[in-house]
C-alpha cells in the first residue's frame, strides 16, 4: 500500500499542449511519467451554459510530496482559464512501479 504517490488527471484543448506541459513536468522533476490520451469528448457546463469540447486527457504519475509544484506549474502554464487537476491517492500499485516514481522525482537520480 502507498499514501506517497498520486495519479493527477488535466485535461489540455490539444495533444501539442499536452506534450508541452508534460515535458514540463517531467524534467522539472514534478512527474515521473505522463501518459496523454487523444481526443477525449468533454460535456461539462461552464458560466451557466452546457459545452462540449475535443480535448487531450494527461495522466500524470507523481508523489503527494511533489503534488504542491505540480500543481502550481499547471497553474501557471495551462491555458485554461480554470484547468482540471484532480489529484488521486494511489492505495495499492506494483511496488516495483512505485519505487521507480520515488527514484524518478529524486533530484539526486541522473536517469
Amino acid at each position: 500500500m502507498s499514501s506517497e504517490h498520486c495519479l493527477v488527471f488535466s485535461t489540455c484543448p490539444d495533444a501539442e499542449v499536452a506534450r508541452r506541459l508534460a515535458g514540463m513536468l517531467v524534467e522539472r522533476r514534478l512527474a515521473a511519467c505522463v501518459n496523454i490520451l487523444p481526443s477525449i469528448q468533454s460535456v461539462y457546463r461552464w458560466q451557466g451554459a452546457i459545452e462540449t469540447a475535443e480535448e487531450c486527457l494527461m495522466l500524470i504519475k507523481a508523489t503527494r510530496s511533489s503534488y504542491p509544484g505540480l500543481e502550481a506549474a499547471l497553474r501557471e502554464h495551462h491555458p485554461y482559464e480554470l484547468p482540471e487537476i484532480v489529484m488521486v491517492q494511489m492505495d495499492q500499485a506494483l511496488p516495483e512501479y512505485l519505487q521507480w516514481i520515488t527514484q524518478c522525482l529524486s533530484s539526486s537520480t541522473s536517469s
